[in-house]
C-alpha cells in the first residue's frame, strides 16, 4: 500500500463566543442583522451554534495546512470585524470566565429547540465552544480502521490546545474544563472500537431501528466518522485562542493519520491499550494540560508532556514534511514549553489579584486579553 494514496485533506470548524465591550459579559442575544452580516461576507462558511451567544465558521476542504491557514485567517478576521460592527467582540475561548448557563438564550431553530427539548439542562449547559478537525478519507474501512488507532493520541491533543480554565465564576482547578460539560451528554467521550465500516453502519442502523438516535451526529465522541462528509472528525480539542496553535493541531492529527496509515501498509498497526488508561491520560490532559505527566503505557511510566510531544515530533517527522507541515508540527514543541491559552489566562488573572484587583475585575481582564489576543495568530504579544 502506497504512503501517497491517502493525502488526508483537512477542514477546520471553530466556535467562538460573542461578549459585550462593556461589560465583558457574554452577549446573550445578537444584535439584528449580525449573522445576515456574516452570512454576506461568508455564505455558507458561518453557522448559528447552539447559543446566542456562539458563532461557528467553518473553513472549505484544504490540501494543505497553508490553505487551511489562509482561510481561518480569514474567517477570524471577518467574524471579529462584524462582531465590532454590531456592537459586540469575538474571543476564542472555550468558556468564558463568569458566565452562567442559564442565562443565556438558545438560537431559535429547529434542530436546536429539538436538542433542548431532548437533553433539557445538559443542552441549556453547553456555553462552551470547541475546534473540530475533519480529515479526508475515502475509503469508509480505513476511516474506522484509523479511528480506532488514532484515538490513543487524543489527550496529547487535548492537553495541546486547553482554554478553559474558568466555569461560572469560578478558577476550576483544572486547564480544560469544556470536556466535563460535553461528558455528560449522552454518546460521549471515546469512541468504542469498530471491525469495519459495515460494523459501524449496523450499530447506527440498531440505534435508528428502535428509534433511539436517528441522527448519526448526534453521536458527540472525541472522534467519529462524520456523518456528513467522507471524513473523519476530532470533537476533544477546546478552541485555540491563537490561530496557530490551531493549525498545530490539525498538522499533528494530519501527520498522525499519515504515519499510522504507512504502518498500515508495512502490515503493522499502533497497539491497542485498554480504555481506562487512554482515559486516564485523557484526565491528566484536562486537568494539567501542558504541566500533565501522562502515561507511556509501552515503557509504563509517567513521562512530562513535553518530553511526548518531543517523542511525536520526531515520529512524525517525514509524515510532517511529505505533507508540507513539519513547521507546524515542531510548533507543538513551542505550545508545550511556552503554554496554552488556559495557562496564559490564568496568568493575566493571577497577576491581576496579586495587583489589587477585586476578583471579578482580574476575571475582566482575562477576558480583555482575550478579545486582544484571539486576533493575534501566534501568541507574540504579550501575555
Amino acid at each position: 500500500m502506497s504512503i501517497e494514496k491517502e493525502t488526508f485533506s483537512i477542514g477546520i470548524e471553530e466556535e467562538y463566543l460573542l461578549v459585550d465591550p462593556e461589560t465583558r459579559a457574554l452577549a446573550t442575544r445578537q444584535p439584528a442583522g449580525f449573522m445576515a452580516h456574516c452570512k454576506e461576507i461568508l455564505g455558507d462558511k458561518v453557522t448559528h451554534e447552539f447559543l446566542q451567544a456562539q458563532v461557528e465558521i467553518g473553513t472549505g476542504v484544504c490540501a494543505t495546512i497553508g490553505e487551511a491557514r489562509e482561510e481561518i485567517r480569514m474567517l477570524r478576521g471577518a467574524i471579529a470585524e462584524a462582531a465590532t460592527a454590531h456592537g459586540m467582540r469575538m474571543i476564542a475561548a472555550s468558556s468564558h470566565p463568569w458566565a452562567h448557563w442559564k442565562e443565556q438564550e438558545p438560537v431559535d431553530m429547529e434542530r436546536y429547540r429539538i436538542l433542548g427539548a431532548e437533553h433539557r439542562s445538559l443542552a441549556r449547559r453547553m456555553a462552551i465552544c470547541g475546534m473540530h478537525v475533519h480529515a479526508g478519507i475515502a475509503d469508509p474501512n480505513l476511516r474506522v480502521d484509523l479511528m480506532s488507532q488514532v484515538s490513543y493520541f487524543m489527550p496529547h491533543l487535548l492537553a495541546l490546545s486547553t482554554s478553559s480554565p474558568f466555569w461560572e465564576g469560578h478558577d476550576t482547578g483544572l486547564k480544560a474544563f469544556r470536556p466535563i460539560i460535553i461528558g455528560d451528554l449522552p454518546r460521549s467521550g471515546l469512541p468504542e472500537v469498530f471491525e469495519s465500516w459495515n460494523d459501524w453502519n449496523e450499530m447506527l442502523e440498531i440505534l435508528s431501528d428502535t428509534g433511539m438516535v436517528k441522527d448519526p451526529t448526534r453521536i458527540w465522541w472525541d472522534i467519529r466518522p462524520s456523518g456528513k462528509h467522507p471524513t473523519l472528525e476530532i470533537r476533544i480539542c477546546d478552541i485555540c485562542t491563537w490561530s496557530e496553535d490551531g493549525l498545530t493541531i490539525a498538522a499533528l492529527y494530519q501527520s498522525i493519520l499519515a504515519f499510522l496509515y504507512h504502518l498500515r501498509g508495512e502490515n503493522q498497526r499502533w497497539r491497542s491499550y485498554r480504555q481506562i488508561l487512554v482515559l486516564e491520560n485523557k484526565w491528566r490532559a484536562q486537568r494539567y494540560g501542558i504541566e500533565a505527566e501522562m502515561g507511556d503505557f509501552g515503557k509504563r511510566k509517567l513521562v512530562p508532556l513535553p518530553d511526548l510531544i518531543d517523542e511525536l515530533v520526531e515520529l512524525l517527522r517525514p509524515h510532517a514534511e511529505r505533507l508540507g507541515c513539519i513547521e507546524e508540527v515542531e510548533h507543538a514543541r513551542v505550545i508545550a514549553r511556552r503554554g496554552t491559552s488556559a495557562d496564559h489566562q490564568l496568568r493575566v488573572y493571577n497577576a491581576a489579584l496579586a495587583g489589587g484587583a477585586a476578583d471579578h475585575d482580574a476575571q475582566i481582564a482575562v477576558v480583555d486579553w482575550l478579545i486582544e489576543q484571539t486576533v493575534t495568530p501566534d501568541g507574540s504579544a504579550p501575555a
